[in-house]
Formats: structure tokens, sequence, C-alpha cells
């Protein structure tokens, strides 16, 4: 698991991809990292937060600064590659949502 991501005060954006893992890994942490490593140095991406358990099932959220940066990072040439090979050999199901961040809060004391 990684670390929580440093968050600006809202509005950002927050990218959700769920994601179930195949058995075939055919390059896939390889691609994972790199892709990782490419958005988190994106114009106007803020950070990563990203897990995985054993049965394969994986969630990372990115968040972004505005909904253009995220726009720009999903046209990316690379990384539409990258989505290919997805829908191709490593997930048997993914679910992406784009939300809006309105307000957040940090813990254990809450609000």
């Amino acid at each position: 698991m990684s670390d929580f991501a440093p968050l600006p005060d809202p509005p950002y954006y927050a990218v959700i991809f769920t994601a179930q893992r195949t058995a075939v890994d055919d390059g896939y942490a390889a691609m994972a990292g790199k892709m990782s490593d490419m958005a988190q140095s994106h114009p106007g991406c803020i950070g990563m937060e990203t897990t995985r358990d054993e049965a394969g099932l994986g969630i990372t959220v990115s968040y972004w600064r505005d909904e253009a940066s995220l726009l720009d990072w999903k046209a990316d040439a690379k990384h539409l590659v990258a989505q290919q090979l997805g829908k191709d050999r490593w997930y048997s199901h993914y679910t992406l949502r784009v939300a809006k961040v309105e307000r957040h809060y940090d813990g254990p004391a809450g609000r």
C-alpha cells in the first residue's frame, strides 16, 4: 500500500480505478510502475494512492488539480497503449469513476 497523497484544499478531482486482475502477468508490473510514475509527473497530478489484495482486486485513486489536467492524462499516447493492454490482457473487469472533491477530512480526529 502506498502512502497517503499530499492533498491541497478542495476542490480537486479524484479518478477512482477499481480493477480485477487476470492471472496473466505478461509485463503488468513494469507497465503499472511506468504509468504510476508518468501520471504523477504529469502536469496537474496531485498524487496517487493504490492498494491490491491477494485475489487481484485493486483500487487506485489519482488526484488532479482540475478536469483539464485529468483529461489531458487520459489522452496521453502511452497511457492509451497501457489502457488497451489492460483491456486485452490484465483486467477481467474494471470500473472507473471521476469525482470532484468538494471537502475532505483527515483523522483520526476527523473534522
